[in-house]
């Protein structure tokens, strides 16, 4: 979902070249090609005939209860293949943008920054965490992004915004935690931020996240209000924490001061974020999408 909407958005102003495994994407003014993430030689070879100066790496296994019910599966998907791509862009002397998480720590805080030491609370998280450290041992130039991002998805991975907007069009009513925290930034910002960091050649670890923090309850409630749906279909819900299947993060909120400060802007906050969403869908980004 984030690389197709990132080559979308991003089509007009570099060369792009989307690395496919199972599926097979079409998009006008985009370069395709298959990416093996297994083999080491194969990725040195696809970067030697494709010649790209960033690589950002974007695959993941990002559903929280087959990375629990599937650890083996979360480390093959998460570390090694990241360390895959890490090493042959260090084989290649290519910069290598990594997409990171928010669930890297405990939750027992808010707007987190970058020196604080993560603290993975269940498998999704650790690996992320053992990720992040292949890229940065493979390169200390790497640039690590930590973020909670949402946008129009594809027919096949819908997004946390797209969900509630569906169920409040179909009528039904949906329960969002009001004690749960994030900072969430659209994907048209966050790709925005990132290429700004790429051109200033920024390396390490970067929060490129909303710059309000909000329950996912009030997220919902802002959607609703955005595109004049009811919100009274919207029910505040409260996550009991010692009693999770999987333990999650209560504050997955991040500061985003250090990006603020070297971009020299705010990275914008949900209200003109979800307007910035409601033009995408006025414009046909999400048709787009869904045609994918």
């Amino acid at each position: 979902m984030l690389a197709t909407n990132w080559s979308l958005m991003m089509r007009d102003e570099c060369v792009f070249t989307l690395g496919l495994h199972k599926r097979s994407v079409s998009i006008s003014g985009i370069k395709t090609c298959f990416a093996d993430l297994n083999s080491q030689k194969y990725l040195i070879d696809l970067f030697e005939k494709t010649k790209p100066d960033v690589v950002v790496h974007t695959a993941g296994l990002t559903n929280i209860e087959q990375c629990e019910a599937s650890p083996d599966l979360a480390y093959d998907v998460n570390v090694k293949l990241t360390a895959n791509v890490a090493k042959a862009c260090k084989a290649e002397n290519i910069k290598l943008v990594y997409i990171s998480t928010d669930h890297l720590f405990a939750g027992n805080g808010s707007l987190v920054d970058e020196t604080q030491p993560v603290e993975p609370i269940n498998v999704y998280a650790q690996t992320k965490a053992d990720a992040e450290k292949h890229v940065l041992k493979a390169n200390n130039e790497n640039l690590i992004i930590r973020t909670n991002f949402y946008g129009w998805g594809t027919r096949y991975r819908l997004s946390f915004s797209d969900l509630v907007l569906q169920t409040l069009r179909d009528g039904k009513a949906l329960k969002l935690q009001k004690n749960r925290f994030f900072t969430p930034i659209l994907i048209y910002d966050l790709v925005s931020a990132v290429h700004e960091l790429i051109a200033l050649n920024a390396s390490g670890i970067y929060n490129i996240v909303g710059d309000d923090r909000i329950s996912k309850y009030d997220f919902g409630l802002a959607l609703a209000r955005e595109f004049e749906l009811e919100k009274k279909l919207l029910e505040p819900g409260y996550d009991s924490y010692d009693h999770q299947i999987v333990r999650r993060p209560a504050d997955m909120s991040l500061s985003n001061i250090k990006a603020r400060n070297l971009l020299s802007r705010n990275l914008g906050g949900v209200q003109n974020h979800l307007a910035r969403l409601r033009d995408q869908e006025v414009f046909g980004l999400k048709n787009i999408l869904l045609n994918l």
